[in-house]
């Protein structure tokens, strides 16, 4: 269920009851030549509310504006500081918990929303949140590792944008097809948490907005199998922590 489609009188009758929510948090910034602006966004939304429906939760709406300097290169992207980002997720977080929900449940679709989200958390009371990104559950990784292997990489990853194919179709581009560079396990080490250089360089470096991802590889039949899995996974961990918060402040 989707916060902003409820009325105030149902929100605070789950209120009453006992409720923690989910809050998507995305990104507005390339995705390579076939992969959508909104793709860090649409996931993290999408997965959420597939979830919700599994263990009857709410989702607040996804902040999208978010911290993604390095792709501001790239026609479309849009980035926020990181401490503007910081700022608004507390506040939203801290609104979220004085209405009376007993947790948030932040789903992360964007690398570079981690470190922001984790200062977030430890600024507020111990375990009121809860950060997960959408592709870290063992099965959900599992999946991504035998669809993809190291065509994964790091940035308009197959796995995204396969999710993107099945909700809203699929683009074409011919600079696709071609593998791009591939990343060597230091980069990935040195700059994992979307740790990239100024904007021009990037670009440079990237010049098709793929980081080590052949997102040629994504399809939609595996976009569904990865969104099925992703949202059962969040299902059951949105569960176990709601459950914790209600005995914690119960």
């Amino acid at each position: 269920m989707q916060l902003i489609h409820m009325t105030w009188l149902e929100v605070e009758a789950r209120l009453s009851a006992g409720a923690s929510i989910m809050l998507p948090l995305g990104s507005t910034e390339q995705h390579g030549p076939i992969g959508l602006i909104g793709t860090d966004t649409i996931c993290a939304h999408e997965i959420a509310l597939a979830a919700a429906g599994l263990c009857d939760g709410m989702v607040a709406p996804p902040i999208g504006y978010t911290p993604a300097p390095f792709n501001t290169s790239f026609p479309g992207t849009i980035s926020v500081s990181a401490d503007l980002f910081h700022s608004l997720l507390r506040e939203v977080c801290e609104g979220l918990l004085a209405q009376g929900f007993q947790g948030v449940f932040i789903v992360n679709g964007h690398g570079a929303n981690l470190e922001p989200a984790r200062a977030v958390a430890d600024s507020l009371p111990r375990g009121a949140i809860h950060i997960q990104s959408w592709w870290d559950p063992a099965p959900v990784a599992s999946m991504r590792a035998e669809m993809f292997g190291d065509w994964e990489g790091m940035h308009a990853t197959p796995s995204e944008v396969a999710i993107t194919q099945t909700l809203l179709g699929a683009r074409q581009h011919p600079d696709a097809d071609t593998p791009p560079k591939a990343l060597t396990a230091e980069y990935i080490k040195a700059h994992s948490g979307d740790k990239h250089g100024p904007p021009d360089q990037h670009r440079a470096e990237f010049p098709d907005g793929r980081v080590g991802s052949h997102s040629a590889l994504a399809s939609p039949e595996k976009g569904r199998l990865l969104l099925d899995t992703a949202a059962e996974a969040l299902a059951e961990d949105f569960s176990e922590f709601a459950k914790r918060r209600a005995a914690t402040l119960g």
